[in-house]
């Protein structure tokens, strides 16, 4: 590595002071053949998939999901983008969009694969229905309840959502089994789903009611 003397090189003007060697032997200055253009540029240049780029970064308004967001930003680059420019999803947004709508798929599987699993322990077709028929309406009220709350419907409320299910088909579950045994003890359908039912309230609201005052109490400690 060459290196001139530092009084050699004080000003970028200095490199037309040096010389090198062309086909004759002879030393010709830069100058000669260079010419210094003062030009402005950016430090550094960011590129994605090989295409130079811009990274921008954004926050949802409160009241709108995400998946709002994703559907105003595409709207706008392709009235707005001028011919030749495109832009890419990057970090958790690209997952989300390349995700699409597979939550629908997945928990129609899993509504397939519970019903079948409880098919097989209740060796029954039917009895699994009033369990899989609880479950919309969890899912229709967590929905409106997001609705009213003008809470978004992300990841978080997606992960709450599956707690949820697995909450009501619990519910559920021990609510038919109740109902089973009074069967077996000579009660109608109606009178055994009546009792059954009322025998599971009071430990359902009992472990509702301290869930959420767990909840309360993990918010206000952080």
């Amino acid at each position: 590595m060459l290196q001139a003397s530092p009084n050699f090189r004080t000003k970028p003007e200095d490199v037309l002071n040096l010389h090198v060697k062309n086909d004759r032997g002879e030393m010709v200055p830069f100058s000669a053949f260079v010419r210094l253009e003062r030009v402005y540029g950016p430090e550094q240049l960011t590129r994605y998939n090989m295409y130079t780029s811009a990274m921008i970064n954004g926050e949802v308004t409160p009241g709108f999901s995400s998946g709002d967001a994703i559907q105003a930003i595409e709207k706008v680059a392709a009235e707005e983008l001028p011919r030749g420019y495109t832009f890419e999803w990057s970090g958790m947004t690209r997952e989300e969009v390349l995700s699409g709508n597979q939550a629908i798929y997945i928990f129609i599987v899993v509504l397939i694969f519970v019903y079948l699993l409880l098919a097989a322990q209740y060796e029954s077709f039917l009895l699994p229905l009033p369990i899989i028929l609880s479950l919309p309406t969890g899912i229709f009220g967590t929905f409106i309840s997001l609705k009213l709350l003008g809470l978004q419907n992300n990841i978080y409320a997606q992960v709450a959502l599956v707690m949820l299910i697995g909450l009501l088909g619990k519910n559920a579950i021990l609510i038919v089994e109740f109902v089973i045994q009074k069967q077996k003890e000579g009660l109608s359908a109606l009178k055994a789903a009546i009792e059954g039912t009322v025998s599971r309230l009071r430990p359902i609201l009992m472990t509702s009611f301290a869930f959420i005052a767990g909840l309360n109490s993990v918010v206000h400690c952080q």
